[in-house]
């Protein structure tokens, strides 16, 4: 990865920072100077911060429920009172919780779909836009998903079509504000196994199937027929971020080997 200083004297928030491409994105800003506050309803989040100033750079741990717009207030409120301002937020929280036919959901499950994967987009945004347009600046890149075209996820995919609709939106009310929001939608991404579970593992051989084919059909329609790395996932975040993509906002960039999702 590349180790230029794009973001030095900026504050960014990651949220979902304690796995996966969260916590790859908030390393990678942490090394291109930003000041990070690092933010996941885990406590292992601490270890992220932990081995961002352990390299010398200057990060913040804070533990919220993003799924909760009190929660995405206070993550704002803290990342002010830390660093004074917030110049760059990245909605990362998110993830598939169950994978089978959508006949097969439960009605508590799609509601708990929907909240896990558009309410900590929803509310991220709406707790930050006040703090950008005071400033007349601010950076949004939102974590979306080819997903919105596959099998065994509707109400995943339901969710990621809202967070394009999100960053469409609010593309068009503030561009004329200083504020540019994109998003990124990735493919079948590999990453360690989570330690902190979403809740719905597998528990039979029928659920495995399902979510065999989710695997499957994401291998399928990918034009290179694999999954992606987080540092493929964590660079075109970074990139939407810097001032290198300032003439592009309101867009949605596939990261999924061609797959357009």
């Amino acid at each position: 990865m590349s180790h230029r200083q794009r973001f030095t004297h900026q504050a960014v928030i990651v949220t979902g920072a304690a796995q996966g491409i969260g916590r790859g994105v908030a390393l990678q800003f942490a090394a291109e100077g930003a000041s990070v506050l690092a933010v996941d309803r885990s406590e292992l989040v601490h270890e992220v911060v932990s081995e961002i100033t352990a390299q010398g750079g200057t990060a913040t741990a804070f533990q919220a429920d993003l799924e909760q717009f009190a929660g995405a207030r206070a993550m704002v409120a803290a990342c002010v009172s830390r660093f004074g301002q917030v110049d760059v937020l990245i909605n990362n929280i998110g993830g598939t919780i169950w994978a089978k036919p959508y006949e097969h959901y439960d009605p508590e499950q799609v509601e708990a779909e929907i909240r896990r994967s558009l309410f900590p987009t929803l509310w991220g945004c709406r707790a930050v836009l006040p703090e950008m347009l005071a400033r007349k600046y601010g950076v949004i890149v939102n974590v979306s998903s080819v997903a919105t075209r596959g099998i065994h996820r509707v109400p995943y995919a339901a969710a990621k079509g809202g967070i394009n609709a999100i960053t469409t939106s609010i593309a068009m009310e503030h561009a004329g504000d200083g504020i540019r929001i994109n998003a990124t939608a990735p493919g079948g991404t590999n990453a360690p196994p989570r330690r902190i579970s979403r809740g719905g593992d597998a528990a039979n051989a029928q659920e495995l199937a399902w979510y065999q084919g989710v695997v499957d059909q994401t291998c399928e329609t990918s034009l290179m027929h694999r999954y992606g790395e987080i540092d493929e996932q964590v660079a075109p975040i970074l990139f939407l971020a810097s001032d290198d993509a300032s003439y592009i906002t309101g867009t949605v960039l596939p990261v999924a080997g061609g797959d357009l999702g």
